[in-house]
């Protein structure tokens, strides 16, 4: 996937009851499939699975009960779609059994720091992997270099590991031990994050942030959203992961012709 070029929509899939944003609405094979396929006309570029919850609070589920939920989607839609697949975990067991099955890429919410085993699987089947920062809490000394720091350790981790460099991206975790401030400090400094010299992604759809600037439930956030990621692309964002994929396909094609100077051919600009 060349980077620079456009921003990359990844399509959020969640299989799970519980959550934040729609828990419960694709834990059928039936239902899951159909949102994928529509993600993917609506203008996904990657498909992100996920089979456990990690919003605030949530409960922990085992890897069985994971796998459960996740590999016969996997397994479906390897066949069905054209653009890379994704597995959201935090577990080397789960990572390699979705690999197996399918997937392209290991999105772990703990920068490859909290099972030490996906490094080595995600190096093994020469997959993508995306590195989140994330911490038990939200004290930090200074945020943007204390993130930095983490991302540089999990970064060494890869690479030491066999992960090649470009099959990298970071990700500095919105709402991951984070808190209201935090969050808006991110988002605003992202462009620093770039020094580190790997692509960027940003998941900040639909998030509680958005919410209490708002005062809008999770299905009411697209605009806030939108906004997030048009500033985001502004800072240097190559991968947005997002619920509304119709709308924020939209909102990063035009700041993509702004920002990134995208060429249109003469036929697709209406006059």
């Amino acid at each position: 996937m060349p980077l620079g070029k456009k921003t990359y929509i990844m399509g959020i899939l969640n299989v799970t009851p519980d959550s934040f944003s729609d828990g419960g609405k694709y834990t059928t094979l039936e239902a899951s499939i159909a949102r994928a396929e529509e993600m993917v006309k609506e203008g996904a570029d990657i498909i992100d699975i996920g089979g456990e919850s990690t919003r605030p609070g949530f409960e922990p589920i085992d890897a069985n009960e994971e796998l459960g939920r996740v590999i016969p989607v996997i397994e479906s839609l390897a066949n069905k779609l054209n653009v890379p697949l994704s597995i959201d975990t935090r577990k080397g067991i789960v990572a390699e059994q979705a690999l197996e099955a399918g997937v392209h890429i290991v999105n772990d919410i703990w920068g490859l720091q909290g099972d030490d085993s996906i490094a080595k699987i995600a190096a093994k089947y020469k997959a993508g992997v995306i590195i989140m920062h994330n911490k038990p809490d939200n004290i930090y000394v200074n945020l943007m270099e204390d993130i930095k720091q983490f991302l540089r350790k999990s970064i060494d981790i890869a690479l030491t590991t066999g992960i090649a460099a470009n099959n990298i991206v970071i990700d500095p975790g919105i709402g991951f031990g984070k808190n209201f401030s935090h969050n808006l400090e991110v988002i605003r400094r992202l462009n620093e994050l770039k020094e580190l010299g790997f692509p960027l992604l940003l998941g900040a759809s639909r998030k509680s942030f958005i919410g209490k600037i708002l005062n809008l439930p999770a299905d009411q956030r697209v605009e806030g959203t939108a906004s997030v990621v048009a500033i985001g692309i502004d800072r240097g964002t190559d991968i947005v992961r997002v619920h509304d994929v119709k709308e924020m396909t939209r909102v990063a094609k035009v700041a993509d012709a702004i920002i990134r100077g995208f060429n249109f051919k003469p036929e697709e600009v209406s006059r």
